[in-house]
């Protein structure tokens, strides 16, 4: 006879999910004897929601003889408190499981930090559009009760003014308005006609008053030179008699001194 003994893999993996899950042990295929095989598998699950299964020992026969056929441990950590059930084992073993490495990237959920303040600024809004509303709402309703208001008193005068006698008592009223009007026109008139002559002396008088200012005006001007020229000859007039006074003193004294000269 020929035996061979070979280990071929050892692969482990774990899988976990919110009901009830797989999880694959250690898996190896050795003891090849005589054409047999015999898969043992281990495996092991902690928690809510894990489960294991051990695969049982297969002969070489055609059918194969399947071992223990699965047990399910549930529970959580603890002893093996599932059932153990026999069925025919699967040629194939367990198949490998893929999983897909995007998968298991962490995700970054950034939060904008304007994403507050962008929500006040809204609340804001809202707030103003709701009081512009409000007032909007409250100016409509002013309106309509102006517009109420307005509609009364002008059925009211339609119902005062409908009988054609008082629209005669109108039509007498202005008419004879307006012949007052005509009359204080008149009158308006005539007073014009008799104080234009007085406005055309007034502007005559207006103007000789004019006239008579700027002759005085230029007089004072002339006045003004003349006073100017003789406060210059009283000024010329004033120095001349200081010199004077001043000569005067002199001979005084120089008299003076000749007097007591001769005398001694």
């Amino acid at each position: 006879g020929r035996s061979r003994i070979s280990y071929s893999s050892f692969s482990t993996s774990r899988g976990c999910g919110g009901g009830s899950g797989r999880c694959g042990g250690f898996s190896s295929r050795s003891l090849h004897n005589l054409g047999g095989s015999t898969r043992i598998s281990m495996g092991s699950s902690y928690g809510n929601g894990y489960g294991c299964r051990i695969g049982g020992f297969g002969g070489g026969f055609p059918g194969g003889f399947g071992g223990i056929g699965g047990g399910v441990i549930g529970g959580g950590m603890g002893g093996f408190g599932g059932s153990v059930r026999c069925g025919p084992g699967f040629p194939g073993g367990i198949q490998p499981v893929q999983v897909d490495p995007t998968l298991l990237r962490p995700v970054h959920v950034d939060i904008d930090p304007q994403i507050q303040q962008v929500k006040c600024q809204e609340k804001e809004q809202i707030k103003t559009l709701n009081n512009q509303f409000a007032s909007f709402i409250d100016k409509v309703q002013c309106l309509e009760r102006q517009n109420q208001a307005l509609l009364a008193k002008w059925e009211l005068l339609q119902q005062q003014s409908s009988g054609p006698e008082e629209s005669r008592n109108i039509n007498n009223f202005f008419q004879s308005y307006i012949t007052n009007l005509q009359r204080q026109l008149e009158t308006l008139q005539s007073q014009k006609e008799q104080l234009d002559p007085e406005a055309y002396n007034m502007l005559q008088l207006v103007e000789d008053y004019k006239n008579r200012f700027e002759d005085e005006i230029n007089k004072r001007t002339s006045k003004e030179e003349e006073f100017v020229e003789l406060k210059k000859e009283l000024d010329s007039a004033y120095m001349g008699k200081m010199e004077f006074d001043v000569r005067l003193d002199i001979l005084r004294q120089e008299l003076e001194f000749l007097r007591c000269l001769y005398e001694a």
